[in-house]
């Protein structure tokens, strides 16, 4: 299995949040992980990061942040260069699509929670 670092956006210490439930189950397959929130707290001893902190070697980034409130987020996870951004369901965006694909990274519309049980990840 190929180890992807991966940048959660939309972290939260809920554990009812999918979010928190993607940073769990992308440790337990031992993907590095790196969740960004608003809020303070940590998921399985990982603290959440606010705000838009450098990160190197980033293979993919997961979007757990609605429509309304991702454009806040373009110019920084394009500045990650990512290879692909997952767009989880609820987080449809067509506009940030199109940017996006213009800087040839993947596009891809789908559940990490599914894709990791899926071995699709």
């Amino acid at each position: 299995m190929e180890i992807k670092k991966t940048v959660v956006i939309g972290a939260s210490p809920n554990e009812n949040r999918y979010s928190y439930k993607a940073v769990k189950l992308l440790s337990l397959y031992s993907h590095p992980v790196v969740p960004i929130g608003i809020r303070n707290g940590s998921i399985n001893n990982i603290e959440i990061i606010k705000g838009f902190p450098e990160i190197k070697d980033v293979h993919t980034v997961t979007i757990y942040v609605g429509t309304d409130r991702q454009s806040e987020y373009y110019n920084y996870i394009i500045s990650l260069n990512p290879k692909r951004v997952i767009f989880n369901p609820g987080t449809e965006n067509p506009e940030f699509y199109k940017i996006l694909e213009t800087k040839n990274i993947k596009v891809v519309q789908n559940c990490s929670l599914v894709m990791l049980n899926s071995d699709l990840f």
